[in-house]
Order: C-alpha cells, then sequence, then structure tokens
C-alpha cells in the first residue's frame, strides 16, 4: 500500500472519529399545529351565535329553538370552533356540536359534506385534547341519524390518518389512566371506539375503507 493511500485512510479515519453522528430528522407526527381557520372565534366575538354561556361560564343556554337553526350554516361553524383550546371558545364548540346533534334529526345528514374539512382540520392540529373533543363529536354524530354513518364512509381517507398516527396512544400509568379513563381522554380507547362504531355503523363498505387506511384494525364484527 503507497503512502498517499495510508495518509488518506489515516486521514479519514480521524475524521470519522472527530464526527458527530447525526440521526435522521424528527419527522414531527405528533408536533401540535395551530388551527386553519379562526372563522368560529370570528363569529364568537363578533356575537353572531343565537347562545350564550351563562354568567358562571359552567353551562350555556339558547335563544331561539335549536330546530329552527339553519344546519347548513351553523353546524359546520360550531365543527369550526372543535379546533379551539381556550376558554370559552373550546366549551362553547363542544357545546354548540353537542347541542345541535341532538335536536338536528334529519337535519343533519344534508351538511355532512359542509363537516369533513372542519374534522380534518380539527383532527390535523395533533392537540390531544382536540383529538378528544373530535373523537367524540364524531361518534355522536355517527348516532344522530339513520344514514350518517354510511355518509362519512366516502370520507374515510380524509378523516382517519390521524387516526392511524395516534391509534396505539395509551395513558398507560399512575393515576393518568384513572383521570384519562374518567374523562374518556385516553386517544387510543376513543380511537377504537370511533372506528368499531364507524363499521357498525358504515353499511357494507365500512370495513374495507377503514382497512385500507388503518391496516391493524380488526373487524369488531367477527
Amino acid at each position: 500500500m503507497s503512502r498517499e493511500v495510508k495518509s488518506t485512510m489515516k486521514a479519514v479515519k480521524a475524521t470519522m472519529k472527530n464526527s458527530v453522528v447525526v440521526g435522521p430528522p424528527a419527522a414531527g407526527a405528533f408536533r401540535e399545529r395551530p388551527p386553519k381557520s379562526r372563522t368560529f372565534r370570528m363569529f364568537y366575538e363578533c356575537g353572531d351565535f343565537p347562545m350564550a354561556l351563562h354568567r358562571n361560564a359552567k353551562g350555556s343556554q339558547w335563544r331561539v329553538d335549536i330546530e329552527q337553526l339553519d344546519y347548513h350554516h351553523y353546524l359546520p361553524l360550531f365543527f369550526n370552533g372543535l379546533g379551539e383550546t381556550e376558554h370559552p371558545y373550546e366549551f362553547f364548540a363542544r357545546q354548540g356540536v353537542h347541542d345541535m346533534l341532538e335536536h338536528g334529526g334529519t337535519k343533519i345528514l344534508p351538511v355532512i359534506p359542509q363537516l369533513i374539512i372542519p374534522i380534518k382540520n380539527a383532527l390535523n392540529t395533533r392537540n390531544q385534547q382536540v383529538i378528544c373533543n373530535t373523537l367524540k363529536a364524531l361518534q355522536q354524530l355517527v348516532m344522530s341519524g339513520g344514514t350518517v354513518g354510511e355518509a362519512l364512509v366516502p370520507y374515510f381517507r380524509q378523516i382517519l390518518p390521524i387516526f392511524n398516527i395516534f391509534k396505539n396512544m395509551k395513558i398507560n400509568s399512575g393515576d393518568g389512566i384513572v383521570y384519562g379513563q374518567q374523562k374518556r381522554q385516553n386517544i387510543g380507547e376513543l380511537i377504537q371506539e370511533t372506528l368499531v362504531m364507524f363499521e357498525r355503523y358504515g353499511g357494507k363498505d365500512a370495513f374495507i375503507n377503514i382497512k385500507y387506511m388503518v391496516p391493524t384494525y380488526q373487524s369488531c364484527m367477527v
């Protein structure tokens, strides 16, 4: 071996010895993102909702009969607010979604296409509190009318990617698991519950569409 080759090899070894090994960059799958839309907050601050908080800020009161509301206008707005984390916006949005779904009946189904982007945006914040609130809203949505579950199936490709990221996240130590179960803030369990409801109420095409987006999901119908 020539002196030049030996010298080159020595230099390479010295460089490798002194270099710092840098791992691959973090993918950021769990990194929180801010909400894409602040439309809900803007409407709230302008006083444009027919709903108000009680003085103790622990309840809400509608100024009109919920059944008389324009669901195409107000239900997407309340779903838009699911991405909020600050009080009173977060509470106000959750309460609005809950009340409108509870009293909506046949008015809910035609609005489904308008709810998909707000749902997707809320889930894409990657905020655990927001995801849990959105999963609970989805569960109530599925149960709110006869064919609502089936109407959601074509939108699984927009809704379920975040499910696949967080489905294995569990609260598994100390008092946290008790608190998480009481408040239903265990993302992994809520995702499993929601997928089961999607399959159960989504009709014959639900399972194959869930399986395509969440490969580890096992059918609840077997």
